[in-house]
């Protein structure tokens, strides 16, 4: 088995540096050091920002093919350290390694996809003469990138979301500085320590496990174009620092999921969904199922179901294959999801799964009657918990859908294609998911959200679309 090497660099201009040890990333399941990690300072990341600057015009001018050539190197060098990357995410984020070994094939997909939009980034022919004053002229576009790109990636996802940026990046020809969550800081820096195997030029690169305060730069110093950052609603002071540079938010959300009278689908199956959207990962991921919303006809069956599938789920060790629950990413977290299971409780809400927390662990629960404006409804769980609800009314659903200051993406399970049509139509989300559950994603697919879960789309090729701008070209015939 794979094991994490003893420490590990940051990655200044492309370089790997080890000028200290500073910080130690622990085991989430036993809670013990598993290796140590050098930490950036204030001055690391200036001369990163300063590097990224200073790389613009070789970055620009690096060919589509060359772009392409360095995400489709990450793609067999990720390939064959698979099982590593998988036992990184185990130890360092706690994550069931069946699930560890899915997230390093979307890891690979994402680099893919990015590969095959790198030659793809083109623009259009405009029709300028639309009236006699503009015959003979010519109009077209090209996309250029935008510049140094900075970014900061959160713990759930410490190799997928990192490729979210990264691979659109190089795709795009824009420098950048990355920031990885301090708590899962590996999978970003074996992603580095592939990238310094290529011929990216010089100062393209710099990826830097640093403190808030240092990082401050990364949102507020002028020489950055772009700012995307995934994690919580401290997003929105990141925003309002940001100055005059592009901003990408993915900001989290409770995800709600519809189940119609007739859901088009065999009930075990919509169960199954259910519990792998509610649960998968302990619950930590932005599009979680938090709230469902069953029909009263079908509510009572879903209820048994839920309930009995919900209880043959083995919670314990991640490196465990038969695990599907393993720890939180820490005890507060897990202590903080307790609390607010306890808080429902004493407001009225009724438990249907659930048990105690041992540390981290926390297994999965199930509740009923939870009150509009408790915690576990109207905010972000993050943890293995749903509520659920019945409704008479389609309408209902929909209304229930939106009552929530978030909106990434929604289920829906319905035969009926009228209901699956209003819902795309009525829900206030970036993504209405027909036939599944909202925890749904490919990543060539645009995915973002309204209201407080974010702004802007990721998906590679939505991504790219950031990172770049268009420009105009404009051609008079003399004659």
């Amino acid at each position: 088995m794979p094991a994490l090497k003893k420490s590990y660099p940051y990655y200044l201009a492309g370089a790997a540096l080890r000028e200290n040890a500073d910080l130690v990333v622990l085991d989430k399941y036993s809670g013990k050091p598993a290796t140590r990690v050098a930490m950036a300072d204030a001055d690391a990341v200036q001369a990163a920002i300063a590097a990224a600057h200073g790389s613009r015009g070789a970055m620009a001018a690096f060919p589509p093919d060359a772009r392409r050539a360095v995400l489709e190197h990450c793609v067999r060098r990720f390939g064959e350290r698979h099982e590593e990357l998988a036992q990184t995410l185990c130890i360092e984020a706690g994550k069931p390694i069946r699930d560890a070994r899915g997230e390093v094939s979307r890891l690979i997909d994402t680099f893919r996809i990015a590969a095959d939009e790198a030659t793809r980034i083109g623009g259009e022919v405009i029709e300028l003469q639309i009236s006699a004053r503009t015959r003979g002229y010519r109009g077209m576009t090209r996309r250029v990138p935008v510049g140094v790109c900075s970014f900061i990636t959160p713990f759930n996802f410490p190799l997928n979301l990192v490729a979210h940026k990264v691979a659109p990046a190089i795709a795009a020809g824009c420098p950048f500085v990355l920031k990885p969550a301090a708590k899962t800081p590996i999978g970003a820096l074996i992603i580095a320590e592939v990238l310094a195997e290529t011929d990216l030029p010089k100062g393209a690169f710099s990826v830097m496990p640093c403190s808030n305060e240092d990082a401050a730069p990364l949102v507020e110093d002028e020489r950055i174009a772009l700012l995307s950052f995934t994690g919580g609603l401290v997003g929105w002071d990141l925003k309002a620092r940001a100055g005059r540079k592009k901003v990408v938010l993915e900001l989290g959300g409770n995800a709600a999921c519809i189940v119609d009278a007739d859901p088009g689908a065999d009930l075990d199956a919509v169960v199954g969904r259910l519990v792998s959207g509610a649960y998968y990962q302990s619950g930590q991921s932005c599009i979680s199922v938090q709230r469902i919303h069953a029909h009263v006809d079908i509510y009572d069956r879903l209820r048994r179901k839920l309930k009995a599938a919900i209880g043959k789920l083995q919670v314990g060790d991640p490196r465990d294959e038969a695990t599907f629950i393993g720890p939180m990413i820490d005890e507060d977290a897990a202590r903080r999801v307790e609390d607010w299971i306890a808080a429902a409780r004493k407001a009225g809400a009724k438990k249907l799964a659930g048990g105690p927390r041992t540390g981290n662990l926390l297994p999965a629960w199930l509740l009923e009657g939870v009150p509009r404006d408790a915690d576990l409804y109207r905010r972000e769980a993050f943890g293995p918990v749903a509520l659920m609800e019945p409704f008479e009314h389609f309408d209902d659903a929909l209304d229930a859908v939106n009552d929530s200051d978030f909106g990434l993406q929604a289920g829906v399970f319905t035969a009926r294609l009228d209901h699956a049509m209003r819902a795309w139509d009525r829900l206030e989300v970036g993504g209405v998911i027909v036939g599944d559950i909202p925890s749904f994603r490919v990543d060539n697919m645009p995915y973002g959200g309204v209201k407080h879960s974010g702004l802007g789309r990721e998906g590679v090729r939505y991504a790219i679309e950031d990172m770049t701008e268009p420009r105009l070209l404009v051609i008079r015939d003399p004659q």
